[in-house]
């Protein structure tokens, strides 16, 4: 017994140090090694954050019902371009979409290259008037105060607008040509989808037959104390983004008065196919998390790196821990999500017929078909009849060893040396969804910098970004559009 015992506790040792080397050796630092930016820009900062807190002050709020849009906002904002940016409107072929849409070509000088499209967003989500009394500064007001630019839109997504205009504008003002051609796309209505908005400039590029070298919409941040044990910030590049389905679950009976029921009344039938599908979770995937981590692993504890270096003995443990939390969860399966029901119009009628909607953000490796099926499995009811309706299929993976990617990960490191750069998968959906058929290396990234509380402020109360902030979105996109463009005779 005493020789057993011996053994047992040698393997244990022995099995402690391979998941210990394992975690030393395993991760190496995937960190682009890159000099400090010296870049020095013809900017005048007032005037480009006045010119900015101006665009926060037009209401271009998108909402689901069309007739709801307030146009006038729309029409100013477009105005205060065309004013603020002179040379951008003089140079650039311009189209505009569904009146509000605007894309923007700079033509480049070398027809073997393919050109680049930087993509942003106009429009905003609306502000709850409960929430009015809990803003700081009026979120339409764009007040600048103690160096902070407040309102609806300074981070979801004038910033990147504006920065890349600013950006234009600058580089325009050298009077160099460009060799690779630009395209900035910004659309109106990628709040409630980008039907109006991206989808028509992304069917008008397909017509002209375009292939980008790469595309770059908003996504990522800079985020701050977000990812457990690295205490760096850290510029997530989004390269994959979840789809997204909504199933309605339907069943009809023949109603009748609530004093003499069935055994099951069409709620009933439905709230029980509800809980089979919740009870039916999809399979889970570490490829996208792991990812992340393997960009990061150098710079995380121990107690992280050991079980991600040892996924061939640990993945069922670090899958567990993953799943205890809801925003972790969500990063490695196909989440679902009931949302909205109905029955009788009275509590004493029978319900003729009961629905409910269940929203699924689907994971690259499925489809819409597959969730349904999924479903429709897990229910095993033919009671219950399964429809889709608003779906979107899960986009593409792009490479993180393409230019655009690489470009975007100097670019960060140059302006931001303290930072960490990762890939990583986007769980909302953004307009370079319909741009998969442009190009096999789309990314997703915001010059912002988001901690917990900037989260919340996201589509939340109190809204705002640092001037600071803005001018490093500036610095960060007039050095991509100036090597992208190859105006740069030695790029940095």
């Amino acid at each position: 017994m005493k020789k057993l015992i011996t053994i047992l506790l040698l393997g244990l040792l022995i099995l402690a140090a391979v998941l210990w080397i394992r975690a030393e050796t395993v991760f190496s630092d995937n960190q682009l090694q890159v000099e400090q930016s010296k870049q020095v820009m013809p900017l005048d900062p007032e005037a480009a954050v006045l010119r900015f807190a101006r665009a926060i002050q037009f209401k271009t709020i998108s909402y689901d019902d069309p007739e709801q849009v307030d146009d006038q906002p729309f029409i100013e904002l477009r105005q205060h371009i065309q004013q603020s940016y002179p040379l951008v409107h003089q140079v650039a072929q311009q189209k505009t979409f569904s009146q509000h849409s605007l894309l923007y070509y700079f033509p480049g000088t070398d027809s073997s290259l393919k050109p680049a499209l930087f993509m942003g967003h106009m429009d905003v989500v609306p502000v709850d008037d409960v929430t009015l009394s809990k803003w700081q500064q009026p979120p339409f007001s764009g007040a600048v105060v103690d160096d902070v630019i407040w309102g609806r839109g300074t981070i979801d997504d004038k910033v990147t607008v504006f920065a890349l205009l600013e950006s234009m504008e600058m580089l325009l003002q050298q009077n160099k040509p460009l060799k690779r051609g630009i395209y900035l796309a910004f659309g109106h209505d990628e709040e409630v989808g980008g039907t109006l908005g991206a989808v028509k400039i992304a069917e008008y590029l397909e017509q002209q037959n375009l292939e980008f070298e790469f595309v770059l919409d908003e996504g990522g941040a800079i985020t701050e104390g977000i990812m457990s044990g690295i205490d760096k910030p850290v510029a997530i590049i989004g390269i994959a983004e979840k789809g997204f389905v909504n199933l309605k679950l339907t069943v009809n009976s023949e109603g009748g008065h609530s004093s003499q029921p069935p055994d099951h009344t069409a709620l009933g039938i439905l709230s029980e196919a509800i809980v089979k599908v919740e009870n039916a979770p999809f399979d889970t995937d570490l490829t996208y998390s792991k990812k992340t981590f393997d960009a990061v692993a150098n710079h995380a504890p121990l107690t992280s790196r050991l079980p991600m270096a040892n996924l061939w003995l640990l993945e069922p443990v670090v899958k567990n821990a993953m799943l205890k939390a809801p925003s972790t969860a969500a990063g490695i399966r196909t989440t679902i999500a009931a949302t909205m029901a109905n029955g009788s119009s009275k509590s004493n009628i029978l319900p003729t017929q009961a629905s409910a909607v269940i929203n699924f953000r689907i994971m690259p490796r499925e489809s819409i078909n597959t969730v349904k099926q999924h479903v429709i499995n897990a229910i095993d009811d033919e009671r219950v009849v399964v429809t889709d309706f608003m779906g979107v299929e899960p986009s593409g993976v792009s490479p993180t060893d393409s230019m655009g990617y690489r470009l975007i990960e100097k670019h960060i490191r140059q302006q931001n040396n303290d930072v960490l750069v990762a890939p990583y998968l986007v769980m909302g959906g953004t307009d370079s969804r319909y741009y998969t058929g442009l190009s096999d290396n789309i990314y997703r990234f915001m010059m912002v910098r988001l901690d917990s509380e900037g989260l919340k402020r996201f589509h939340g109360i109190n809204e705002q970004l640092p001037v600071d902030d803005y001018l490093n979105a500036i610095s960060f996109f007039y050095a991509m559009l100036e090597e992208t463009s190859g105006v740069t005779a030695n790029p940095r």
